[in-house]
């Protein structure tokens, strides 16, 4: 059995522990192997019950030339933590659009290790946050290029948006570069609602909610937008509707 973590583990630095331990020891990863040339999409929807501890830990192996597309949505649980690892050999590449949006008490994680080990892999990563109440939501994000994976292109794109004073964002996106021909990028912002914004909603007549909902949509709209199937982008889109009425 492996040990609980602690704060010294830097994949759990943020977490609520103790939500952590009433389920210890995790169970093995889901692990999703993408054939050589092949592709596949996943879309996750992380909307547990308020009081539950909710953890995904997924592994993903993408071989020569595949692809994996994911979207998530982490809102519910009084822990809400999906874990992403991802493999990925010569000419694949690997797509994530996700949103985290937390309130209350709430303690939000979208965590993911991306192990470049052959040349010319890429990645994409967008992660769009909306923290209110005292909700503490995190994105670790690694990207690891091994020596021999020349040609890698990965980024990453973080977000968060605080609705009060008392919420709090984490990001941590991080690269461990060992090759020299490569292009990687990551960038990390926190802030609160545009108010200029607002102000130009409100003075067309709209409602403070409405506008605020307005604008909040907007800011993580584009993570769901690679969605190909209408149906299902449009029912990832009305929970994550619900969620941020819940915040409102």
């Amino acid at each position: 059995m492996s040990a609980l973590p602690t704060r010294r583990d830097e994949a759990w630095r943020y977490s609520d522990l103790e939500a952590v331990a009433s389920v210890w020891p995790l169970p093995a990863p889901e692990v999703i192997e993408v054939a050589a040339g092949d592709s596949i999409t996943r879309v996750i929807v992380q909307d547990a019950a308020a009081d539950a501890t909710a953890i995904r830990d997924i592994q993903v192996i993408l071989h020569a030339g595949a692809t994996a597309t994911f979207h998530v949505l982490n809102t519910g649980g009084k822990l809400g933590r999906v874990a992403i690892d991802v493999t990925c050999h010569e000419g694949s590449h690997f797509e994530l659009g996700a949103a985290m949006l937390g309130a209350g008490e709430q303690t939000l994680e979208i965590v993911t290790t991306l192990n470049h080990i052959e040349p010319n892999a890429t990645s994409n990563q967008m992660v769009r946050s909306v923290l209110g109440g005292h909700a503490t939501g995190s994105y670790l994000g690694k990207v690891a290029v091994a020596r021999d994976a020349q040609k890698t292109d990965a980024s990453q794109s973080v977000k968060a948006m605080l609705l009060t004073r008392t919420a709090t964002a984490n990001a941590k996106p991080e690269l461990e570069i060992f090759a020299d021909d490569v292009k990687c990028a990551h960038g990390a912002t926190v802030g609160e609602l545009d108010k200029t914004g607002l102000f130009y909603l409100e003075s067309r007549g709209l409602p403070p909610a409405e506008a605020k909902a307005l604008l909040l949509r907007a800011f993580i709209g584009s993570v769901f937008d690679g969605i190909a199937d209408d149906a299902e982008r449009e029912s990832v889109e009305a929970a994550a509707q619900a969620a941020l009425e819940r915040m409102l």
